[in-house]
Formats: structure tokens, sequence, C-alpha cells
């Protein structure tokens, strides 16, 4: 019974997958310049607009900079894994589709169904973030929408300089007594975020990819305008850089925060902000040249965002005091201390463009996974239809969107953030795993792009990812495993009777 639950997708099943064409396919359309932005289109959102200020304020204080790196580290160990996978396995999946070449079916299953917390949490958690901006930058230009509309069910609401933001958002003893209150009911604006996105999706993997093209050298030119502006503005006051810098690494609480240990908890709850070069895998399908410009597109993206979030933290933390960032909107407040009186909107309009893109690249993600589970038969036939016109697998694509547009009108932005840490490192994990596996099993197998050091870098990659997953809060490992109970429920009373691999071994054995 084991040895069925853990037979392998054989390499001659992958391989005759990535060569199909045909109406019921998906299209491949993209090119190395699409994938490298889909990568930073991916991370270059929530980690920067929202997450770093968190951060900041909660766990490392200046010392976030370094907490990048450290997370960085860890995504470099996964992401050289992920490119050597993606370039012999060029289809949709990613972490699924390798772990079922290599471990088997029940472990691609386990994470299949774990990248939902990737993914589709992923884009619930950027649609609180996102939902955050906009109201702020309607704010700004005094359009309101109605608090009650602006945040999940019982958050207590305060009016701050013309603005609505949560009670706990005020500036560190700042009283509310005699501002306007008010308590959310649903988070309607990040609803419609997720419903626009999907019926992006929906249209085409192209008319996507190009979107995406677009809005992330936007944001690029937002987030250069922050660290150009924010840059001189250091350079010209010191003694204010000085006086928010120091002390670097804030001395440790009674939680375990601050200090030396707050460093790596503030890695663990910013790792959202890296999910974006891995989502880079799930497009290889619809890639033109897999082999060559997944490596390029996921190791590139991964380089590239991680410099920027170094010196964007570095920045923000100069500018005003760490203990002022837990905000919805950390670097429209950084900017606003500079004086610029454009800077913060302009700002507000980068974030609000950038994290969409960020949705659009979970959502996508997420729906190539579940085509990818569909068509194993380890999930029911409709989540791998394609539409004829758009080529696009948008029944799946709609179901994702529907799923993650619930999420962020009732459920906080810092427990989503935490599901979706755990569920991208345990994939971290696995991936890291299996490509040590894959050299041992087929040492013979063309690799376009080689992992360097194997077994070093694989190992360096799980040790890494399960450290980081052990600081994070128990809750988050409580509904992590409850969800995974749930999908073997799934897996055990309907995938092993469709599955297509057993059904082949079962069909090989009978002759």
């Amino acid at each position: 019974m084991i040895a069925r639950l853990l037979r392998i997708k054989p390499m001659s099943m992958l391989t005759a997958e990535a060569g199909e064409q045909g109406e019921h396919t998906l299209k491949r359309s993209l090119g190395v310049v699409n994938l490298v932005t889909l990568g930073i289109g991916a991370v270059i959102g929530a980690g920067i607009f929202v997450l770093t200020g968190q951060a900041a304020a909660l766990h490392a204080g200046p010392a976030v900079a370094l907490s990048f790196v450290l997370a960085g580290l860890t995504c470099a160990f996964a992401g050289l894994c992920y490119a050597e996978f993606a370039s012999i396995i060029p289809i949709a999946g990613s972490a699924y589709t390798y772990g079922y070449a290599t471990l088997g079916e029940l472990v691609a299953w386990i994470i299949g169904w774990d990248l939902v917390l990737e993914y589709a949490f992923g884009a619930a958690t950027v649609a609180s973030g996102w939902a955050g901006y906009f109201n702020s930058l309607l704010a700004q230009l005094h359009i309101v929408i109605p608090p009650q509309l602006t945040a999940i069910p019982g958050t207590p609401l305060v009016e701050y300089r013309g603005q609505w933001m949560p009670l706990a958002s005020l500036p560190p003893g700042m009283s509310d007594a005699g501002l306007p209150h008010a308590t959310g009911l649903f988070n309607l604006v990040a609803v419609l975020a997720i419903m626009a996105i999907t019926a992006i999706l929906v249209l085409g993997i192209k008319e996507s990819a190009n979107f995406n093209s677009a809005v992330v050298f936007v944001k690029l030119g937002v987030v250069g305008v922050f660290l150009a502006v924010g840059g001189m503005f250091l350079l010209r006051h010191p003694a204010v850089a000085h006086a928010n810098w120091h002390p670097f690494i804030p001395p440790a609480d009674a939680s375990g925060n601050f200090g030396w240990a707050g460093i790596p908890k503030a890695a663990a709850s910013i790792f959202f902000a890296y999910i974006g070069f891995d989502a880079v895998s799930t497009a290889a399908q619809e890639a033109k040249n897999p082999q060559r410009d997944m490596p390029i597109g996921i190791l590139g993206s991964l380089v590239f965002c991680t410099i920027l979030y170094i010196l964007v933290s570095l920045v923000l933390t100069g500018l005003v005091s760490y203990k002022t960032l837990n905000v919805a909107d950390p670097v429209a407040l950084g900017i606003d201390a500079t004086g610029v009186s454009w800077g913060a909107l302009l700002v507000k309009i980068g974030a609000v463009f950038g994290l969409g893109t960020v949705m659009l690249v979970m959502l996508l993600g997420q729906s190539r996974v579940f085509y990818s589970m569909s068509r194993d038969g380890l999930l029911w036939k409709w989540a791998s239809a394609v539409h004829p016109r758009f080529r696009t697998p948008w029944i799946s694509t709609m179901v994702v969107g529907a799923l993650a547009a619930i999420m962020p009108a009732i459920l906080p932005i810092d427990r989503l953030a935490q599901l979706v840490n755990i569920g991208t490192l345990l994939a971290f994990a696995i991936v890291s795993a299996g490509v040590w596996v894959l050299r041992v099993r087929h040492p013979e197998l063309h690799r376009p792009f080689r992992t360097p050091l194997v077994p070093l870098v694989p190992i360096l990659g799980i040790l890494s990812s399960v450290y980081l997953m052990t600081n994070l809060s128990r809750i988050t490992w409580e509904v992590m495993i409850g969800w995974l109970v749930f999908g073997l429920a799934i897996y055990f009373t309907y995938s092993v009777r469709h599955s297509k691999v057993q059904q082949q071994a079962g069909a090989a054995s009978a002759d």
C-alpha cells in the first residue's frame, strides 16, 4: 500500500505533456522578459509596501535589513533547486509537479494542497494590503468609502488626520479620545480587487503577462523615486538617520522580539515577500523556451528583488522610527517624513498598481497548480478545463478567485501572511529534497541548468526552510496541519481512485 502511494510520475509522461499542443492545452507565449517581470511582479509588492514596516515595528527594528538577507539566502538555496527542476520539467505545477516526479504521489498531493496556502492565501493577503493603500489614496483625493466596508468584521477603526485606520495602527502613545470611531463589517475593497484580477486572468495569459510587465515598470519607477528622495534626504540630514538607526538591533523584549532573536522572527514573517520567484515556475508550460528562460526568470527576479528589499528597508527605517511603522502604508509614511508633498501620492499610486500585479501572479500560480493536479486525475475534471478561445484554465481561475476573495474580507492580514509563509517554506523544503533525490535516481537526465554543490545546496535549502518554519507561531502550525488533514481526506476518497499514474501502473501489472 505504501509503495502504491509513493509511486512517482514517470519522466516519459512529463515529457509527453510538455510537448502537447492544441486548443485543450495552455498557450506557449511567454518570453524571458515576461518571466522575469512575472517574478518581480509578485516579489515587489506586499513585502516592500506593507510587510517591511510591520516586521521592523514588531520584530527586528532597523535590523529588518538583516532579516531580508537571511530570507534571501534561504530563497537562494531553494531558487537554485527550482531552476534545475524548471529546466528539466517545463510544465505547469511548480513544486507539485517536481514532487510527483521525485518523491511520489502522496508527497505531491501534500505539496499541491499546501500550495493553496501559498498562492490563494497569498493573493488574499496582498488584497488586504492593497485595500489599505487604495483607501489611503482615495482619502488623499477626498473620496471616502464607508469605513465599515474597509476592514474585517469587528475591527475597531478611528479617523485620524482625515483617514480611517485600525485603532491598533495609531502612532504609539496617541490617544483615541475624541476621534470618530467605527467598526469593520466587511472588506469590500479587497474583494473587488480580487474579482478584477480574476477577470484579467480568464481573458488570456499573454494579456495578463503584458499587463503585469507594464505595471512592473511603473512600480519599479515608484520604488526608485522613494529610494532617491529618501536617500537624498538622509544624506542631507544624517542626524535623522543616526537617531532612527540607533540602536540598529534594539534590545530584546520579554516576548522574544528584537535583539538577535528578532532577526529570524522577522525573516519568517516577511518570507511572504519572496514567494513570487517560485510562482514563475508555474508558468513553465506557457513559456516559449522554458529550458533556457525559466532559470533566468527565477534567479534573475530573486537577486534583483533581494537587493531592492535591503535598500528600501534601510531607507525606510532611517527616515522614521521603526516603532511607528506598524501601519497599512509604511512607505507612504516614510516619504511623508521627507517633506516632499507629492511623494506620498506617488507611492500610494505605485502601491495600488504594484500590489495588483502580486495578486495576478499568485492567482495565476494557484490556478495552474490545480490545472496540473486535475490533469493527473487528483482533482475533479473541471479544474483542468481550458477555455477554447482564451486558452486559460478558466473554471479553475474563477474558483480560486472566489476562494481568495472571501478570505481578506474576514481574516486579518497578519494571520493570512503567516499561513502563506509556512506553506511557502514547506514547498521550498520539498523542492530542495526533490533535486537531491532526482540526482541520485536519474543522474543521466539532460539538465539545461544544474544546481551547484549538490547535495550541499539542497541540504541548506531544507535546513534553512525548516529553521524559519520553527519561528512561526503555534497557531500557524495548527492551521497548516488541519488544512493538510482536510486535503488528505480528499486524496483518499477521490484522488487515489482517479489517479492516472495509479491507473497506468494497474494496467501494466494486469498485462
